[in-house]
């Protein structure tokens, strides 16, 4: 049995122009991967395309050993998408949120109940699981919203720019709830602009430019690629990039 959660193979998606061009990485079983690129480089495209929220023009896609393309439902069973903006229901409250996901994931009930206080636990909203969420502040809201990607146990979990817009005690709160997810088994990718986050959290990062992957391993892997020493990942992830953009004006 291969040891990848995800498996992305000449993943290509074109829109006006190439968004994500021949795209390949993997993600290993209980491991945090943090994928880094500028603006534009096709980052939230190839999540989606993953997540089975866009249709790839051409390549592959394996969660488990699963064809995302051939078997989209089965993959959904096991997979979390949090995107950057929260999309949750605004006339529920956090736990008849979660508990609404649950059953939509066929989750028993009790187990429902049980996944959704341990949730609102982890990320403080407890005190909170009664109120309506429509006068939740972004915050919070990404907060439920997190939760109900969780409330199904997924083994992967896919998430663009979580910690958008979130206080230093929320990003806390989040940043610990993925932790011990990994502790678990699970396996994570994720995009974030904060190269702090991802210096600290992830095992291997990706670094994409203009929709290709340009590196991938370690801190310390990706410095040797940049001809750098790995003291900083700022300096190391700027110093790829702007190598890539070189090359390709030379072409």
């Amino acid at each position: 049995m291969e040891n990848f959660a995800l498996k992305v193979t000449n993943l290509t998606k074109v829109f006006d122009k190439p968004a994500v061009e021949a795209l390949q990485f993997s993600v290993h079983r209980g491991e945090f991967y943090t994928l880094l690129g500028p603006n534009g480089a096709g980052k939230t495209t190839s999540l989606r395309m993953v997540a089975g929220l866009l249709p790839p023009d051409s390549g592959s896609i394996e969660v488990f050993g699963i064809d995302a393309l051939l078997d989209p439902i089965s993959v959904k069973k096991i997979v979390a998408w949090v995107p950057d903006e929260p999309m949750i229901y605004d006339r529920l409250t956090p736990l008849e949120y979660l508990e609404f996901v649950a059953g939509l994931w066929g989750v028993e009930q009790n187990n429902a109940r049980s996944n959704a206080c341990e949730l609102l636990d982890w990320l403080g909203l407890l005190p909170n699981q009664h109120e309506r969420c429509e006068g939740f502040s972004k915050g919070m809201r990404q907060k439920v919203a997190l939760a109900g990607a969780l409330v199904h146990d997924p083994r992967l979990i896919i998430l663009d720019e979580p910690l958008t817009g979130l206080d230093a005690g929320s990003a806390r709160l989040v940043k610990d709830v993925l932790r011990e997810r990994v502790k678990s088994g699970c396996s994570v990718i994720m995009t974030t602009h904060i190269l702090e986050v991802a210096e600290r959290m992830a095992e291997r990062i990706g670094v994409i430019s203009r929709g290709r992957l340009i590196a991938e391993g370690t801190l310390d892997e990706l410095g040797d690629q940049a001809g750098r020493a790995a003291t900083n990942l700022e300096e190391i992830f700027l110093g790829l990039v702007a190598d890539d953009e070189s090359e390709t004006a030379a072409a």
